[in-house]
């Protein structure tokens, strides 16, 4: 008998904090997280050794932390053991009560199944549901972090449901139950949209739980491996459960860091400065840069960017912006830059350079 194995989970989580800490997990640490993953997969000893992949409509909930990296570079290794091990209980024990099945642990991000081993016709309102308790779930941790002075941790999930090849995968010495294919990988590609404290669902995902959740407008983006954008909808409550997800940020735009150089004119009044001046974009969103500035560029200043988007095969050329800040960091003078006046190309331009930047189409 061949089911998903609690031992694999659990060395990828004990690699995860090893890494992360340089610390290694006591077993203390981990043994209400085993119990946990033994009741995840105990559905699955039904699983006979012959199963093969066949196709099954299966509903994909990818979660990931958002930097936890840098909390670990500046934290001691048994706070960063204590809050991994609280989250990785916490989200596991949501998982489970909702009846997903933990498929895996990838770093600090978890993926979770409904539908596969076995499907329930409630299959995508239990996923979505989960997502939602589980953001519900570590804003309460946030809270209590900030009562006992530890970092807050912040995370995006992606769902995704269509179509997968589902069934056993490996050898005799080691096997696994796993699904594959593009809908798992979309899902994947959705999750890497999701700010912090953010929930997105696929078109596909929406149709089914329409009537059930409360969700925004459609954003169509650009998703590595197809040609054409796909529209995701963020879910903002679920009304029948009185539930709104508490998002933790009010940025509308995904953020990424790149290195890509650009110049700028300053703007006094209403006119254009001819003196060109250059500088270093450090991270760039749909609305704005923060940026390295050759000058010094007093804060509330207008400017006008020129940016080279050639990595991406375009440019924007006609950016206004404004200086909102200005800061010193790690030695260098950096400027948060916002852009307040945007051509219809350049817009999109910027918006298409950003997703590709996301989902690695470019080297940044």
């Amino acid at each position: 008998m061949k089911t998903p194995t609690v031992s694999a989970m659990l060395r990828d989580i004990q690699s995860l904090i090893e890494r992360e800490t340089g610390a290694p997990l006591a077993d203390t640490g981990h043994q209400r997280l085993e119990q946990l993953l033994n009741d995840a997969v105990r559905h699955s000893v039904g699983l006979s050794e012959t199963d093969t992949f066949s196709p099954r409509e299966v509903t994909v909930l990818l979660t990931d932390l958002r930097g936890f990296t840098s909390i670990s570079e500046t934290h001691p290794a048994p706070v960063l053991l204590e809050m991994l091990n609280r989250y990785l209980v916490k989200m596991s024990e949501i998982a489970i009560q909702h009846g997903g099945t933990i498929d895996k642990f990838m770093g600090d991000a978890i993926m979770v199944l409904f539908g596969a081993p076995f499907s329930h016709a409630e299959d995508v309102t239990r996923a979505v549901t989960c997502a939602v308790d589980m953001q519900l779930a570590l804003f309460e941790i946030n809270a209590y972090h900030r009562t006992i002075g530890m970092p807050e941790l912040n995370m995006g999930i992606g769902i995704n449901t269509g179509t997968v090849m589902a069934g056993m995968l490996g050898s005799d010495l080691y096997s696994e139950y796993t699904v594959i294919g593009d809908e798992v990988n979309l899902a994947s590609r959705i999750e890497a949209y999701s700010l912090r404290g953010q929930v997105l669902i696929s078109e596909a995902t929406c149709a089914r739980v329409r009537d059930y959740v409360t969700v925004s407008e459609p954003m169509e983006v650009y998703v590595k491996g197809k040609k054409d954008p796909v529209k995701l909808y963020e879910v903002l409550a679920i009304p029948s459960l009185g539930k709104v997800v508490p998002r933790q940020e009010i940025r509308k735009s995904p953020r990424v860091e790149t290195h890509i150089p650009f110049t700028y004119h300053e703007i006094d009044g209403k006119i254009v400065a001819p003196e060109k001046r250059a500088g270093t974009i450090l991270d760039i969103s749909y609305n704005g840069v923060l940026a390295m500035l050759e000058g010094t560029v007093p804060a509330q200043t207008d400017i006008k960017l020129d940016l080279n988007l050639s990595l991406a095969g375009t440019s924007a050329t006609d950016v206004y912006a404004r200086v909102l800040k200005t800061f010193e960091r790690d030695g260098q003078r950096l400027a948060s830059i916002e852009f307040t006046s945007v051509s219809v190309q350049s817009n999109v331009n910027i918006r298409h350079f950003v997703q590709l930047l996301i989902q690695g189409g470019v080297t940044k």
